[in-house]
This record gives structure tokens, C-alpha cells and sequence, in this order.
């Protein structure tokens, strides 16, 4: 097998592999390919992968398949694209499959209820040491800028009732123009 076959089959298989043991949704897959294609594999930087991780997060549709949009295609290109799409959605299709054609049993089952909610409460563990890591990755920029607006944002949300709509336009506005600014400042 060639190195390009074999980086698409690993590709594949490593998001079918994360997408099948992660609970939860995109919060919880990311710091999971973080580990593997940062870490294990070496095919993204860190810096490269929170910036992916932001796109996911901000673009519509399920975070866990944009991350792997991106990072497939970031390893493999538009073909790395597909197979990572594939890799990420092929798992929660055939459960929720099967689930579907066993819903009245599952639904009222004491034990499956019991089980989702401890996965719950995993999937919160989770996210937290999501949101600590990125953090500390942006810290490690030396960017007070995007923590402040982390800040910022989480308490006009949360205590403020502001419209999230309007906090991602202004962070986007907030961004661009710090974009412009360091853009500036070097040359």
C-alpha cells in the first residue's frame, strides 16, 4: 500500500474509531482528535488544530462533523474531506438506526435511563476540560484579547440574557479588526 492509501485508510479509521467511542457530541471528539492527530499521528500543529477546532465550532451544522471536514482535509486534502465525513457520521447512523428500531424498549427501560445519565454527566467532565485546555492554549499565545471576549461573552449571555447571535457577530467583528490591527502592527 502506498504512503498516500495508507494515510487515507488511517484517516478513516482513526475518525470511525473516535466517532464510535465518543459520547456526547462535538465537545467531546475534539480534544480526542486533538490527542490523535496532534499528538499520536503529528499531522497537525496545536496552534493549527485550535484554530480548526473554532472554524468547527463556528460554522453550522454538528461540530463533530465539521472538525472532521476540516481535519481531514487539512491530513488529506478533498479526498481526506470525504473519507473523514464518512468516518464521523457511519457510527451514529448505524446506532441510531438500530435504536430507532428498538425505541419503545429503550425508551422505557430504567437501566438505559440510568446509563444516560451518568454518560451525562461524563460528557460535562469532558467539556470542561475542554474549555480549561483551550484556554490555556490561548493563554500560551500570550492573547488576552480572546479570553476576555470568552469572558465577556459567557456573562452577557448567561446573565444578561444578550441574543448569542449577536455575541458571534460581534467576536467576529471584535476578531477581524484585532486581525487588522496585528496585521498592521507587522509590517
Amino acid at each position: 500500500m502506498n504512503e498516500k492509501a495508507h494515510r487515507y485508510l488511517t484517516l478513516f479509521l482513526t475518525t470511525l474509531e473516535i466517532s464510535a467511542f465518543t459520547f456526547g457530541g462535538g465537545y467531546v471528539i475534539i480534544p480526542l482528535m486533538r490527542k490523535t492527530f496532534v499528538g499520536k499521528l503529528k499531522w497537525i500543529e496545536d496552534g493549527e488544530m485550535l484554530d480548526l477546532a473554532a472554524i468547527a465550532q463556528s460554522s453550522p451544522g454538528p461540530i463533530a462533523v465539521n472538525a472532521a471536514i476540516l481535519v481531514g482535509y487539512k491530513s488529506g486534502g478533498v479526498p481526506g474531506a470525504l473519507l473523514s465525513i464518512l468516518g464521523a457520521v457511519l457510527p451514529p447512523l448505524v446506532i441510531i438506526s438500530v435504536i430507532s428500531a428498538f425505541y419503545q424498549a429503550f425508551r422505557s427501560n430504567r437501566y438505559v435511563s440510568l446509563c444516560m445519565n451518568a454518560m451525562s454527566a461524563g460528557v460535562a467532565a469532558v467539556v470542561i476540560d475542554v474549555v480549561i485546555s483551550m484556554v490555556g492554549d490561548v493563554l500560551k499565545m500570550k492573547r488576552v484579547l480572546p479570553v476576555a471576549m470568552l469572558i465577556i461573552t459567557f456573562i452577557l449571555v448567561q446573565f444578561f440574557n444578550v441574543n448569542i447571535m449577536i455575541m458571534i457577530l460581534v467576536a467576529g467583528f471584535v476578531g477581524y479588526l484585532d486581525y487588522l490591527f496585528s496585521r498592521r502592527k507587522a509590517s
